[in-house]
């Protein structure tokens, strides 16, 4: 029988010529260093200059990705991987193959996923560009660590450990190099055990430009790091623009407010109806996500926001919409009366529109609420 493997070293690969050789030796010595079973595998996404070649005639594995992209490269080494734990690893020479003692050794503990940091381990002259070192990495890293209270340091070091099993079930989906936010952020919101070990980052060997675009790559990694956050990318502000507006309404509905030679009065309340109507759309669409997030499956239902959702029925929606729509008709009677005394002719705009712009912004959050219960109802209507 075939002997199990117990490790893959996955590197993907495109036209890496240069370096694979090192990468794949390296590699190799340190899984004879282990005394464990292994294979190098290469995750070919399309090369030009023989790197196949070159990785078959230094003893590793090749199978060819022909789907471009850093994230498919990757997702399709993994499920070709054949070791109960996968390194995964950069061929450009610039992580350290010869150092996977660590990583083996926390995946042997129990952790399901072992990321390198870079940081703490040691970055060579010249291996990370300023803009990545001082502001790329430790911004979205650290955003990563507020958003999804995560305590990995380097959400991006491209060397990390993981178990084979544990990593499939996430389902991982993203082409290009925001995968690598991908596995950490559905590894820690599916509550995977994860934990860091130093590692280096060395120069690349290699004597061409990276296939990493600095802004275009940092930009689709903070965009999938916000998308898979509606918390913080729409509840959060539309809580805050909600509240706001609401103190705007309230405040300036009972007269203006003179702050030294500055009068706030009804056009600021304007503002104040604008910022309320926004903040309950983007609270309406805060649930929206949520509901279609937990139901497809890209994120695992949470006990106290499902409650939440939960009570949150097509009924009291619209209770509460026709509430709101009646004390809006209520305010626009009033304010028509208000008209009628003057024998509808002209009016005072800063005292009915105290008045009108209540009662109008009432009309349209009812509205609001009807319409989003309903999509919010059909969002969880079960499918077979």
């Amino acid at each position: 029988m075939e002997q199990e493997i117990l490790l893959t070293v996955l590197m993907p690969c495109l036209n890496e010529a240069e370096t694979l050789a090192t990468c794949i030796t390296k590699a190799q010595k340190s899984i004879a260093e282990l005394q464990i079973s292994g294979e190098v595998l290469i995750a070919d996404n399309g090369s030009t200059d023989g790197s196949q070649q070159i990785a078959r005639e230094h003893g590793a594995r090749v199978v060819d990705i022909p789907e471009k992209g850093y994230g498919s490269a990757l997702i399709g080494g993994i499920h070709a991987a054949k070791g109960k734990y996968i390194i995964m690893g950069d061929a450009d020479d610039s992580y350290d193959f010869l150092s996977l003692r660590p990583f083996v050794e926390k995946l042997e503990e129990g952790y399901e996923l072992v990321m390198g940091n870079r940081f703490k381990g040691g970055i060579a002259k010249g291996a990370m560009p300023p803009l990545h070192r001082y502001l790329g990495n430790p911004v979205l890293s650290g955003i990563g660590r507020i958003l999804y209270r995560s305590d990995i340091g380097d959400f991006h070091c491209g060397l990390r450990g993981f178990r084979k099993e544990s990593i499939e079930s996430l389902h991982l989906i993203t082409t290009g190099m925001e995968f690598a936010s991908e596995m950490v952020v559905k590894s820690t919101i599916n509550h995977l055990r994860i934990t860091e070990v130093p590692t280096t980052l060395s120069p690349d060997g290699r004597n061409r430009a990276p296939h990493l675009r600095s802004w275009h790559d940092g930009w689709r990694h903070l965009k999938f790091l916000l998308i898979y956050c509606p918390k913080w990318l729409f509840l959060y502000p539309g809580i805050f623009l909600t509240i706001l507006g609401l103190i705007i309404l309230c405040t300036l509905s009972i007269g203006p407010i003179h702050i030294h030679d500055i009068t706030l009065d009804i056009h600021t309340m304007l503002y104040g109806a604008m910022f309320t109507i926004l903040g309950v759309q983007i609270i309406a669409t805060a649930l929206f996500t949520q509901t279609y997030a937990t139901n497809s499956g890209m994120m695992p239902a949470e006990n106290n926001k499902s409650k939440i959702l939960s009570k949150f029925t097509l009924e009291k929606g619209l209770v509460i919409g026709s509430i709101m729509i009646a004390l809006g008709i209520i305010g626009s009677i009033l304010a028509v009366r208000v008209w009628g005394t003057h024998a509808f002719g002209p009016l005072i705009p800063s005292q009915t529109m105290r008045l009108t712009i209540p009662s109008v912004t009432l009309l349209i959050l009812g509205l609001q609420f009807i319409f989003s219960s309903f999509f919010l109802h059909i969002l969880n209507i079960k499918h077979k």
